[in-house]
Order: structure tokens, then C-alpha cells, then sequence
């Protein structure tokens, strides 16, 4: 997801930057877009870090049945694959 919002702020920024020649008086639109484009880079990068970053869990389940109540015990246990 954040890379999806790094691809928008990049696009609307270069859509502000280069493809509008609109002049407000009270705002620079090209500084606006090149700050959108610059904030959708870092989105992007931090995005990827993420994901480079996430860690897999496996999950184990075990039903066993008690010897001396005869009742069903189920365990579960998550893991990373480092502690495997």
C-alpha cells in the first residue's frame, strides 16, 4: 500500500510540476509538485524497506487427546522461520 501512495504522490507531483501552467498568486504549484514528487520517492523507498524487513511466521497446530482425561488439547505455535 505504501508503494501505491508513493507512485500517486509522484504522479500528481509531476502532473503539478510539468503539465499545469496555471500561475496562482498565492502558492508556487511547480515547488508544490516537486515537494509531492520528492515525498512519494521517500514513500516509495520506505515502503520497499518494509517489505525487505517483514518476517514470515509459521503457524503449527497440534490436537492431541490426554491420557488421563481422555479430553482433545490443541496447541498452537507460531514461529519465524530463524527459530525453525
Amino acid at each position: 500500500m505504501s508503494i501505491g501512495l508513493g507512485i500517486v504522490l509522484v504522479v500528481i507531483g509531476a502532473i503539478l510540476t510539468f503539465a499545469l501552467n496555471i500561475s496562482v498568486e498565492w502558492i508556487n504549484l511547480q515547488l508544490v509538485g516537486y515537494i509531492l514528487m520528492a515525498a512519494g520517492v521517500i514513500v516509495i523507498i520506505f515502503g520497499i524497506v518494509l517489505l525487505a524487513r517483514r518476517r514470515r511466521t509459521v503457524a503449527t497446530s497440534r490436537t492431541t487427546v490426554d491420557p488421563a482425561t481422555g479430553d482433545q488439547v490443541t496447541r498452537n505455535e507460531r514461529s519465524t522461520p530463524e527459530e525453525l
